[in-house]
């Protein structure tokens, strides 16, 4: 039998409303559900990652010609650390170059910087604020 944290990952397209508990825990929790609905949610590519068939990892992805921003990147608490997240950006960005997208960009929490930058991300510009959660916006070309 194996550990949970060794089970296989697999990744898959979901909804949008799919992604919004994990939005709301992760990201958002003293906000209400409404709060991480976005109104392009209906426009985007939403992709989840399951362990033992429960979600534990989200993103949700807008293509824009061939300009890609990805948004809600979140992976629940318990499940960090283990390169879920990892493998579901990995799909994700692999997925943009598929659909034929040449740069790809997030507003990232300042916090997560060093994760963005190993997939080759950079900041542009300078930090601002959502609330109190400093943010930077970080990108890079796909081609």
């Amino acid at each position: 039998m194996t550990s949970s944290t060794t089970s296989p990952i697999l990744i898959r397209p979901i909804s949008a409303a799919d992604t919004y508990p994990l939005r709301h825990q992760v990201l958002w929790p003293q906000e209400s559900i409404e709060y991480v609905r976005l109104n392009s949610d209906e426009q985007g590519y939403h992709f989840g990652a399951f362990r033992n068939a429960k979600l534990v990892s989200v993103i949700s992805l807008f293509i824009d010609g061939n300009v890609a921003r990805f948004r809600k990147f979140a992976t629940r608490p318990d499940c960090q650390g283990q390169g879920i997240g990892s493998q579901l950006f990995r799909h994700v960005l692999a997925f943009a170059r598929e659909k034929g997208v040449r740069r790809i960009w997030c507003d990232a929490r300042a916090v997560n910087e060093a994760f963005y930058r190993a997939f080759g991300l950079e900041p542009e510009g300078n930090r601002f604020y959502r609330g109190t959660i400093p943010y930077i916006r970080m990108a890079r070309e796909l081609v």
